[in-house]
């Protein structure tokens, strides 16, 4: 995490990590539309994600949890209320700052693996190494490193379409990872694989969370994945209900 030698606000991201939360969201807004046809996806959020947990986001579909997570990652922007990612106003952000941030300090997991279907395993783990030009061998260290911690090691020549569902959500798991990022992203990682799988890649998340020092904020509808969890958010209706 060694960015802005700018200086200046609005442009990129500073380099220190700050104190406090990971996460700290603040009356949160969000709708798309307008007039009676407006969708109101989320209706004034507030919470907190605490450094080096594991936090669960649930809700059934359509309560909200995909946009918030867009919004977290800055990949959205709200129509109120404030957002802090690790000590970052994610408001006085420009459009570099924001990259920086999804680049540098976030790693992201999506339900779909997002795996690059001509890369092997070890490819699609180096992506975004590549997007910061890290040094070519630390690159493959810290690949082999990874595909080890997700116990990998042996599949690194794999395409995705020569792996089972669970090794390539595994695969996106070794690359959200291999930046080193503050926060990792998780959005339904479990919703393409069965019960069994899912529950074993749920808990390689929090083992790898655990031993990488970072904080996962991770939306499910699976309930028998939640007592994995730190702590557990639920979302209705665009609002927060419930805190466990």
């Amino acid at each position: 995490m060694t960015q802005n030698t700018s200086g200046q606000t609005g442009t990129t991201a500073v380099a220190e990590r700050a104190d406090g939360p990971m996460v700290r969201v603040e009356n949160l807004h969000r709708s798309y539309g307008t007039g009676a046809a407006a969708v109101h996806a989320l209706r004034g959020v507030s919470f907190t994600v605490p450094r080096g947990e594991l936090v669960a986001l649930k809700g059934r579909s359509g309560s909200g949890k995909t946009t918030l997570l867009n919004l977290v990652g800055g990949l959205d922007t709200p129509d109120g209320g404030t957002l802090h990612v690790d000590g970052l106003d994610l408001a006085e952000l420009g459009e570099n700052g924001l990259l920086e941030l999804r680049r540098d300090r976030i790693g992201f997991i999506f339900q779909s693996f997002g795996l690059i279907p001509i890369l092997s395993a070890a490819e699609n783990v180096g992506v975004p190494l590549r997007l910061r030009k890290v040094d070519p061998r630390e690159r493959e260290e810290r690949v082999a490193l990874m595909l080890s911690l997700v116990g990998l090691a042996d599949h690194a020549l794999q395409r995705p379409g020569e792996l089972s569902g669970g090794q390539q959500q595994r695969v996106a798991i070794a690359r959200a990872l291999a930046n080193k990022p503050s926060l990792v992203i998780a959005d339904e990682p479990t919703g393409q694989l069965d019960a069994e799988t899912g529950h074993a890649v749920m808990e390689l998340l929090r083992a790898v969370v655990r031993s990488e020092g970072v904080t996962a904020l991770v939306a499910t509808h699976d309930a028998a994945l939640l007592d994995l969890a730190d702590r557990v958010l639920e979302l209705r209706d665009g609002e927060i209900v419930e805190h466990e």
